[in-house]
């Protein structure tokens, strides 16, 4: 059996948060200039998913 590589699981985390952290720093750029980005597509997620699907009610009190 083969041993786990390590430093190439270490080195693949490090390029994930690597890319997370541009990621989130252009999409913080892009609403200083007031232009659509990646966050515009996270809104109508949510607007998607506030919505109760057909058939069913929320629960009132």
């Amino acid at each position: 059996m083969a041993t786990p590589n390590y430093g190439y699981e270490k080195r693949q985390k490090e390029l994930a948060k690597k890319r997370k952290k541009e990621d989130k720093l252009k999409a913080k750029s892009d609403r200083k200039t007031g232009e659509p980005g990646s966050e515009g597509g996270m809104q109508d997620g949510a607007e998607v998913g506030s919505t109760p699907p057909a058939g069913e009610t929320p629960a009132q009190g």
